[in-house]
């Protein structure tokens, strides 16, 4: 009996691990709505919850709180039904795109609606950013043929200004005794943005004033080019997944994405400086109405033996480059370590480097040449990131799981070869992102 329960383990370890990476490969086509507990629902044939809350809170800056609730239900013959839904709330200040200056500065709302100040020397944040999201995905899983699955599924999601529809259908193909899989997906998103205050013309100067006067809303409305944009992504994922031995196994994937139309952000604008670095105006950025995004993603999660006690570890890597001149790098790292009989840690480190996009610059000169596209947008900037954290689990009376995570991150931009004029040489042009994150989990 010790022998079998030895072997029935074993099973499960590699069932597991296969599972958890085929999850980690559709989330990156963004249609996986299962969790690593749709495993035990296969087995059990019954619906299967999990749930969780999380805080993320930068320093000074954007505060967000998310609830999530999936549930997993197995039917006869290995089809499988997935459901989820998000609800979050984000507060807070975001930053406008425009730079540090030694004086003080005044910006307009992006709803025309009022102003707000920024101190001398520091970041300029619209305090007004806030927004609630609803998102629900589903998707149904089942058997076509022996070794093949196939899958289709939906996507809704909508915020105060934004509206986001999608569709996704995945293949895979098992062979070599089920060690090994092919995959393919495919997904189409449709986007509506309708931000307050409309869609600012691109490179016209931002408006600031008495927004009180009688010519305001006349004068407002000459700097905007409509109410709402869309914007539509068509995604494809090759993947495919190799069972090396019992303790060890990998994925290898990639993808290509197609954006069009409106990829610009309304809400950020660009400081237009004298050559002393002084700001004169300040416009609204435009970035291409397309991009072409490509990624390789590799994974490897291995099962150490009992003298390491059972511990898992996973490491990823995935590089992505695009037709505006960004390329990423992203290391992440987790260890699940058993601790006593029934609970867990898992440690994580993830790195991230970005290069900066073709377009990007903090901010135009008053003599510059004239430039087709051009954003201050720090998160297409060049930065580097660090997540530090650890997550806590532990398997209650009945198989539910309560699990805890409490991670650190650190963002920091830094110059793209920008030779600054005299005048800012000594502000923080390129401030530290800090933040926590916090989240519950709960599995039954």
């Amino acid at each position: 009996m010790n022998k079998l329960n030895k072997t029935s383990n074993k099973k499960n370890r590699n069932t597991n691990l296969k599972a958890a990476l085929s999850l980690a490969t559709s989330a990156l086509l963004g249609t996986s709505v299962v969790s690593a507990s749709a495993v035990q629902a296969k087995e059990a044939n019954e619906w299967q919850f999990d749930s969780a809350f999380l805080v993320y809170s930068e320093v000074d800056r954007v505060s967000a709180t998310e609830a999530i609730i999936a549930g997993t239900k197995t039917f006869d013959n290995d089809e499988v039904l997935s459901l989820k839904l998000t609800v979050d709330a984000l507060t807070g200040a975001s930053a406008n795109g425009a730079i540090a200056q030694p004086n003080a500065q005044t910006f307009t709302r992006p709803s025309g609606n009022g102003q707000y100040v920024t101190p001398a020397g520091e970041t300029p944040l619209d305090d007004t950013f806030h927004d609630t999201r609803v998102q629900f995905n589903g998707q149904w899983t089942q058997p076509l043929a022996e070794n093949i699955t196939g899958s289709v599924g939906g996507h809704f999601s909508k915020e105060y200004d934004y509206l986001s529809l999608g569709v996704n259908g995945n293949l895979a193909y098992d062979f070599n005794r089920k060690n090994s899989t092919i995959s393919m997906g495919l997904s189409y998103f449709q986007d509506t943005f309708t931000p307050e205050g409309g869609i600012p013309k691109p490179f016209s100067s931002m408006l600031v004033g008495d927004s009180g006067a009688s010519d305001w809303d006349t004068e407002f409305a000459k700097t905007r080019i409509g109410d709402s944009e869309d914007k539509s992504t068509a995604d494809i994922l090759v993947g495919f997944t190799q069972v090396i031995n019992r303790r060890m196994i990998t994925a290898f994937n990639y993808s290509y994405s197609m954006v069009d139309g409106y990829l610009t952000d309304p809400f950020k604008v660009v400081s237009v400086l004298n050559n002393e670095g002084i700001a004169q105006d300040y416009i609204y950025e435009n970035r291409p109405d397309s991009r072409v995004k490509q990624s390789t993603f590799m994974q490897a999660k291995y099962h150490f033996d009992d003298s390491l006690l059972n511990t898992v570890a996973d490491v990823s890597y995935r590089y992505m480059w695009d037709d505006w001149g960004i390329n990423s790098h992203t290391i992440d790292t987790r260890f699940t370590i058993p601790v006593g009989a029934a609970s867990y840690i898992e440690p994580h480190i993830r790195f991230y480097q970005q290069g900066a996009a073709d377009f990007y610059q903090p901010y135009v000169v008053d003599e510059q040449a004239p430039i087709s596209f051009v954003s201050a947008d720090y998160r297409i900037g060049e930065m580097t990131a660090v997540t530090v954290g650890a997550k806590y689990g532990v398997v209650l009376n009945g198989g539910n799981e309560l699990s805890f995570r409490i991670e650190y991150y650190r963002q920091m931009p830094t110059n793209a070869g920008f030779v600054d004029p005299q005048g800012i040489s000594s502000l923080d042009l390129y401030p530290v992102v800090e933040a926590v994150i916090a989240q519950v989990s709960y599995s039954f």
